[in-house]
């Protein structure tokens, strides 16, 4: 089994003590996100979990505890996403260079094929245009070179949820990904993108994406990648796709242990977090003992109604 800590939220950065918890206790619980009364258990037991995937903005309250993940036998890879929007977009998050200084922390602790970057979403408008990506990416890859050795990219899909906060009167419209894929500077854009990470000794696949970006160099990708771990730790997880992410993603199938509406970057473009503030709330009650991601201190006795 791949654990998956966590689409949904960032773990790394705001729950590695509730993370480490429940490490040690073997297991977690998740409530099924469309009904709370149905509770999975997850056996986090080492010789239950093939791999960990973690996914990051700032991996840095977990770095201390990764020699204990190693001590107990874990195998693990990052998905280290890593943009310089306006503060507009992404109202908290870590400043820029002390992300690449984590970044390039992490790589040295574990190595870089274990720490991947993403450049993702990617947001087109007036004063997001293809030039600003450009200077942005050549950039990031510059800061980067020699810590990593894959980029992934997609051009954002809008969510009802990001919708109803990036289309507001008054702001600069996004340009949707098909029209601007119609545009014949695109495909320029997207090579400049390929040669400019192959030059800096990376790869680099796109994440679900649904325009095909292969004829200009850059193949479709996973995430939570059975041929990576098999490259990286020798062992075979099963190839087949995971039936609950989008038709277009490739990942192999994993159980996500992380919660909905529980980070505190404030990206604008987050499919994950229906409201900011309320996470906020959540994230001062929540109890990094209780069961499951997200537990309010008051209510960390939910009961457990299913077991996988």
């Amino acid at each position: 089994m791949i654990i998956s800590a966590s689409r949904r939220t960032d773990i790394p950065a705001f729950y590695a003590e509730w993370f480490m918890q429940r490490i040690r206790a073997g297991y977690c619980t998740v409530p099924n996100p469309f009904n709370r009364n149905q509770v999975s258990t997850i056996s986090l037991a080492p010789e239950d979990v093939d791999a960990i995937v973690f996914w990051t903005r700032f991996p840095r309250p977990l770095l201390p505890r990764l020699d204990e993940l190693d001590r107990r036998g874990y195998r693990y890879y990052f998905q280290f996403t890593l943009l310089d929007y306006p503060r507009s977009l992404e109202t908290h998050r870590p400043d820029v260079r002390q992300a690449v200084e984590a970044f390039r922390t992490l790589a040295e602790r574990i190595g870089p094929e274990r720490v991947i970057w993403r450049y993702d979403p990617i947001l087109l408008s007036e004063e997001l245009d293809a030039a600003y990506h450009r200077r942005q990416y050549a950039t990031l890859a510059d800061a980067l070179s020699g810590s990593t050795q894959r980029s992934v990219i997609s051009l954002v899909d809008l969510y009802a949820k990001a919708r109803r906060r990036l289309v507001q009167p008054g702001q600069p419209p996004l340009v949707d990904k098909q029209t601007w894929a119609g545009d014949p500077a695109f495909g320029d854009f997207i090579r400049f993108l390929a040669d400019t990470a192959l030059s800096r000794g990376m790869e680099i696949t796109s994440c679900a994406e649904t325009i095909d970006l292969r004829p200009y160099g850059i193949r479709p990708g996973k995430c939570v990648d059975d041929d990576l771990l098999r490259r990286l730790f020798g062992i075979d997880v099963p190839a087949k796709k995971d039936p609950s992410q989008r038709p277009q993603c490739s990942c192999a199938l994993s159980r996500d242990i992380g919660a909905y509406n529980t980070c505190l970057f404030g990206c604008q473009y987050c499919y994950a977090t229906a409201g900011f503030e309320a996470a906020r709330r959540r994230y001062a009650r929540h109890d990094p003992s209780a069961a499951y991601l997200g537990a309010e201190r008051e209510r960390a006795g939910i009961a457990e109604t299913a077991t996988i």
